[in-house]
């Protein structure tokens, strides 16, 4: 079935992959972008992945994520430690596939606000279940594509600490004000609780950046 709506699972191209897009990142943003993507993906100087075809498939989300941002986002996120830059690079998931926004809408927030706040891909089979009453092209999908995409996810989140790793715990992401502020800024408040922080805690954020 052609995909006519808005999700895609090509989330599991290459997950969050933190230091090899940081790495790329120069590459992504510069003028030469198209010239410099193709000679990388040739010669492999960077990315050191041994298939040509995985390069591809890598490289093509990178850029999707990248021109998924306006190019102020790009300039702040360049000024930002360690921390911070795992959460904005989630923050660019969840704007760049439509299925890791609802998994987290869905099952992350829920399971939050819920008495038992972890997480399983039983979640996120739940949510697909949701996803794909509304959506015939997701309700096409093998049940080895869907698990597939609930383990990307699942990943991601543990990359970026929000996950723990071996107790399926879920954790605010929790950094300095300067890290919330391009979200603040640009009318983007959802996704401070999205990061789990508690109503004092944004209002804290908030008034720090006043």
């Amino acid at each position: 079935m052609p995909n006519l709506g808005p999700y895609s699972a090509s989330l599991t191209a290459c997950g969050l992959q933190f230091n090899e897009f940081n790495l790329m990142l120069p590459i992504l943003l510069s003028d030469d972008r198209d010239a410099l993507i193709k000679h990388e993906i040739e010669n492999n100087d960077t990315l050191h992945i041994n298939s040509h075809k995985s390069r591809q498939r890598v490289i093509a989300e990178y850029k999707r994520r990248v021109d998924a941002m306006p190019r102020d986002f790009w300039t702040w996120y360049l000024t930002l430690d360690e921390q911070a830059k795992r959460i904005a690079l989630l923050y660019v998931i969840l704007k760049t596939y439509r299925i890791a926004f609802d998994f987290h809408i869905k099952a992350v927030l829920r399971k939050w606000n819920s008495v038992v706040q972890t997480l399983a891909k039983p979640d996120l089979m739940m949510a697909f279940s949701e996803i794909a009453v509304n959506d015939a092209f997701v309700d096409s999908w093998t049940d080895n594509t869907k698990d597939t995409v609930a383990k990307s996810f699942l990943t991601i989140l543990r990359q970026v600490g929000m996950l723990d790793l071996f107790n399926a715990q879920l954790k605010p992401l929790k950094a300095q004000p300067q890290a919330y502020a391009y979200y603040l800024n640009h009318g983007e408040d959802w996704f401070l609780e999205a990061c789990l922080l508690q109503t004092y805690e944004i209002e804290q954020i908030k008034s720090a950046l006043l």
